[in-house]
């Protein structure tokens, strides 16, 4: 593998499972009815069998949820913005349990790009922070490098970007 543009082998895909090497560039979203949960110390903050999830090559799932099925009262505002090319600005929410703040600990996209108008204004956790983030009552793995938010479960063969060395991918 190069330093430089090659992608690894990817991994056998399992029954059930899908490579992330198959999903497409540029990037997608679609409906999924799959379970999705976010529980931190023990405070439901998201739970929707109506999400989207968006799909790029090498990367896992990021699952947005509306905002109807999340605890709003837990999100607040953070000035923090980073855009993305496929989905557009987004801006970042404080996720505060108790006396605990997770900084830009959720995120949405109030004005997405024509593709991804789905997701308006729905909400997508990264999941190294939480205490469970559940895929159809699995305790997902995060996609590795802290930078990107998507969620590793047993649907997903990889190996995954955001690892030391996958920059490139």
């Amino acid at each position: 593998m190069s330093l430089f543009g090659a992608h690894p082998q990817p991994d056998p895909v399992k029954p059930g499972q899908e490579s992330v090497w198959d999903y497409p560039r540029p990037a997608i979203c679609e409906p999924t009815e799959r379970h999705i949960r976010v529980i931190h110390q023990g405070v439901d903050l998201a739970d929707t069998r109506k999400a989207w999830r968006t799909l790029e090559t090498s990367h896992p799932p990021t699952y947005y949820i509306p905002q109807s099925d999340v605890a709003m009262e837990y999100l607040v505002a953070n000035p923090r913005r980073t855009l993305c090319e496929w989905k557009g600005q987004a801006r970042y929410f404080d996720i505060v349990v108790g006396d605990q703040v997770i900084v830009a600990g959720a995120w949405s996209y109030p004005s997405p790009t024509p593709s991804f108008a789905p997701i308006r204004d729905h909400l997508a956790f990264y999941p190294d922070p939480l205490d469970q983030c559940l895929v159809d009552g699995e305790q997902i793995t995060p996609q590795p490098g802290g930078f990107y938010g998507g969620w590793i479960s047993q649907y997903e063969a990889g190996p995954f970007k955001g690892g030391p060395g996958s920059r490139f991918w």
